[in-house]
């Protein structure tokens, strides 16, 4: 009699365990302050080639966001086709005292082209990653989710020609970003 109340207490605790973690991330979620102030939907680009976009890119600019640190000097994603079709995403915060790396995994949506992934670093959740502008060279690219909680500037180097940055500023500000919100690592140590 008392294993079967070990087993059906276990049970119980665990589904409460599970309840609990769920209510916490969805809140944590949910409390993510909205940067973009636009009235029109947010678009991805038409395509993306996955091979290309492959590799390094350094973050020139995002928003605040409670999973990256601000005192991140060099923040950088790394993408990496996996055996099953879908893409290692490994993100490295690097601060004074040393690395902070996130690892997860990123699906492309069906029909989105390769231009909308939805990336988890913890499963199952998954969030909106979308392309809303690249370079044809694949040089840079603008990262945005529909909500408007979340966006990054990236590049493949880690500092641009000014111009070229100033450029970008304003295509973020006509999707609706203010650059008084966006956070620039430093890039030094």
């Amino acid at each position: 009699m008392n294993l079967v109340y070990d087993v059906i207490m276990r049970k119980y605790i665990y589904l409460l365990f599970i309840s609990i973690t769920s209510v916490f991330i969805l809140s944590a979620c949910a409390s993510q302050a909205v940067y973009r102030q636009s009235s029109s939907p947010l678009k991805s680009v038409n395509s993306v080639d996955l091979n290309r976009y492959l590799g390094t890119w350094y973050e020139i600019y995002r928003l605040p966001n409670r999973f990256e640190s601000i005192d991140c000097v060099t923040v950088s994603a790394q993408y990496a086709l996996r055996d099953d079709g879908h893409v290692s995403v490994l993100n490295t915060c690097l601060k004074k005292d040393g690395p902070k790396v996130a690892k997860g995994i990123a699906k492309a949506v069906p029909g989105s082209n390769n231009s909308q992934l939805k990336v988890s670093f913890f499963r199952p959740f998954y969030g909106d990653y979308w392309v809303i502008d690249l370079a044809e060279d694949y040089s840079w690219v603008l990262v945005g989710e529909p909500a408007g909680k979340y966006f990054w500037i990236l590049a493949r180097q880690k500092q641009l020609d000014p111009k070229l940055e100033e450029a970008l500023l304003q295509k973020a500000e006509k999707l609706g970003y203010q650059r008084k919100d966006l956070i620039k690592p430093t890039n030094k140590l």
